[in-house]
Order: structure tokens, then sequence, then C-alpha cells
């Protein structure tokens, strides 16, 4: 348990760096944005592994029994937040977490201004549905506290950064998803780093569900959620 805890540590805090401006601006002056992003990219796969690594060498402590219905919540909510993320990481966004530069917001933003957060907390949660025991609850629980918990810092800094063009970017979209469209504050709109992310998620689902996931976390999705 403690090499899990110190693994899920060391995630967090280095998924804090992006939030703490000077830190991040002073690592993308010494190696540049794109060395930057790549290098960030590849630590944070590897402490990923870390964490999956170690909560895989914890005992079992089972918190509730596991039934098909479940397995069906991590099969709607995974894809959809891993969609989110991607559409978010893809897309032009000012107001939250973003790997591009650039003012104007991508379409994703119409339906929450924070879909990387919420994407990562949707994925997070649909896990810890289906999988009733405590390491997930530590594991996938701390993911989705972590990413609903940075909104209010996000909103914060946003609001600091972009100044008198906050209140006319913020207005046509909303932090609870969809809620901006649904009050007729914007419309539902789409663009390429939609496409992308919808492309990359149907793929990356597909094959996760062909086998991918039973060989990578020896569990299949499907397997459980057709079981009696």
């Amino acid at each position: 348990m403690t090499e899990f805890l110190l693994a899920l540590f060391a995630f967090l805090i280095l998924h804090s760096i992006p939030a703490v401006p000077a830190i991040r601006e002073r690592l993308i002056s010494l190696l540049g944005r794109a060395a930057y992003f790549s290098l960030y990219s590849l630590v944070s796969v590897l402490v990923l592994g870390w964490v999956f690594y170690a909560a895989f060498n914890v005992d079992y402590i089972p918190l509730w029994e596991p039934s098909a219905w479940q397995a069906w919540v991590t099969l709607l909510a995974a894809p959809a937040g891993v969609f989110l993320v991607l559409a978010g990481l893809f897309s032009v966004n000012p107001l939250s977490v973003s790997i591009r530069q650039g003012q104007r917001p991508g379409a994703i933003v119409s339906v929450t201004r924070h879909p990387v957060l919420w994407g990562f907390a949707i994925w997070a949660l649909g896990h810890l549905v289906a999988n009733g025991d405590l390491r997930s609850l530590i594991l996938f629980g701390g993911f989705a506290l972590f990413a609903l918990g940075s909104i209010p810092t996000m909103e914060k800094r946003a609001r600091r950064r972009l100044g008198e063009q906050w209140k006319r970017q913020s207005e046509k979209t909303s932090i609870m998803p969809f809620a901006a469209l649904f009050n007729g504050r914007t419309p539902l709109s789409g663009d390429t780093p939609i496409v992308i992310a919808a492309v990359v998620t149907t793929g990356l689902t597909l094959w996760l569900l062909a086998g991918g996931h039973a060989a990578l976390f020896y569990a299949d999705p499907l397997l459980l959620a057709t079981a009696q």
C-alpha cells in the first residue's frame, strides 16, 4: 500500500505542474514548448503506469459486490470521459487545460469550459462504480476528486489571466456539462478537434473491448457486463 500511495501522490503532484504558471513557463522557456509537452506526456504515462503497477500489488479488499450493471456504467462513462479529455486537449481553450495556444475556444467549450477535467472525472467515476474494492476507491476516487477539485483553481486563474475577455468568453459556456446548451447561451457545434477526438476514442474503445483491456488490466469489460 505504501508504494501505491507514493505513486498516486507522485501522479497528482506531476499533474499539478500545469496549474502553476511560474513553474510551467519556466520549464517551457528552458525546454521549448514542443519538448516540454513531449517530455511531460512521456513522464505522465510512465508515472501512470507506475500507479497501476503498484495498485495491482495491493491486497484486494472488497467493499461491495460486483454486478453487470456496474460494468455497463463503465462501458458508457469511460469512452465519454476519454472523448472529453482528447477533445479538450486538442482544442484551443484559454479558459482551462489545453495543449494548444490561442484566444478563440474550440467547439468542445460549448459543452463545458473544463472538458479535460470533467472527462478525467467521468472516466474515473465510471471505473470506480465497477471496481468495488479499497484500492480502486483510493485510485479512481482520488483521480476524480483531483480533477473536480481543480476546477475552482482553473476558474480563478482564467479570470485573472483573461481580464476583461473573461466575461465575453465564459458567457457562451458553463462549468457544468451541457448547461450553456440547455439554457440557450450557446449552440451545439463541431470542429476538427472534436472529429479527431471522436475517431481516436472510437478506435481506442474498440481495441480495448476486443481484448486490449484484458491484456493490460486482466479484466474483460464485455465479459463483466454480460455476466449473470
